[in-house]
């Protein structure tokens, strides 16, 4: 039996002539009989009376319509639950606020890469903001964003921590403030700063750090990659989470250190957020354990490359 079968006799069912069901489905009328009656032999019983006038359903087709009807139904169900499915397991898309991208997120892509190598991960740079609507509006799959210690967690989302770090104070290491183990509040006056720009939680821990008060001359940036390419420039110092610049390639260039803030001892977290859904595409799962994993060696301090498997 053959959900084709099924599709054939309800459609003479429904049109009433095998005629107008052929033309209807496309194929030749005794192509279209033939399959019925197929059908009828295998479940020993006749579902159609046939008329010089026509074909109506008989008393047994009648007792067996709605299961037949019902079986189309859920073959229909579950190709379109596989067409969803195939749709979601081609593209996942992430959105991260940058801070985790080369201890992280970087690594994790490079491995998931080597088993999933079908599926495309699109990274997409946003504040938390707008990672959180994109997530409700299902434009994302899954975030990374930051959270200072005591900040409200989303309770629309699955969260779970990956990384806990500090603050730091990111430079140049010939950098008058890089002869020193720790960074002072008040050394942060005497240099230009290269702030986040309004809307990252790094942005609101300095306002907080400094009273409100901003350094002169100081910048803006969009983004902890960009305020660390700033600093390689030498156009200041930016405030990040540890985990943000450790292994970065500009450390192990050369071009980039950090030290931390001395007496400050919050802790800044980077989240994974994703929809609370009953069932997970098995890539978006997949991709979520790599992240777990890189996330469980991950160490502070320990430079490491991107290409890291």
């Amino acid at each position: 039996m053959r959900i084709q079968q099924l599709e054939y006799a309800t459609a003479v069912a429904r049109f009433g002539s095998f005629r107008r069901a052929a033309e209807n489905l496309h194929i030749s009328q005794p192509a279209l009989s033939e399959n019925v009656r197929r059908l009828e032999r295998e479940l020993g019983v006749e579902i159609l009376d046939r008329r010089r006038s026509g074909a109506t359903v008989g008393e047994h087709g009648r007792e067996l319509l709605p299961h037949m009807l019902a079986v189309i139904e859920a073959a229909d169900n579950l190709k379109r639950a596989a067409d969803d499915s195939r749709a979601l397991s081609r593209t996942v898309r992430v959105g991260t606020v940058t801070a985790a991208t080369v201890p992280l997120l970087a690594p994790t892509i490079h491995a998931f890469r080597d088993t999933h190598a079908s599926t495309q991960v699109e990274i997409l740079s946003a504040q938390q903001t707008a990672i959180h609507r994109a997530l409700l509006e299902g434009s994302m799959d899954l975030g990374l964003v930051n959270y200072l210690e005591g900040d409200d967690m989303p309770t629309e989302f699955e969260s779970t921590e990956l990384l806990r770090g500090h603050p730091v104070v990111c430079m140049r290491p010939d950098d008058d403030l890089a002869s020193s183990a720790t960074v002072r509040t008040a050394d942060l006056w005497e240099q230009p700063l290269i702030a986040m720009r309004a809307g990252y939680v790094m942005h609101r821990y300095v306002t907080r750090l400094l009273d409100g008060r901003e350094p002169t001359p100081s910048y803006s940036a969009d983004g902890a990659e960009m305020g660390k390419l700033m600093v390689a420039e030498g156009l200041g110092v930016t405030v990040l989470p540890d985990y943000s610049v450790d292994g970065d390639p500009l450390c192990t260039a050369g071009l980039v250190t950090h030290r931390r803030i001395a007496g400050d001892d919050t802790p800044v977290r980077l989240l994974m957020v994703a929809r609370d859904l009953p069932t997970l595409p098995p890539t978006l799962r997949a991709l979520q354990t790599s992240l777990l994993a890189k996330a469980r060696d991950y160490r502070p301090g320990t430079a490491r490359s991107t290409s890291a498997g």
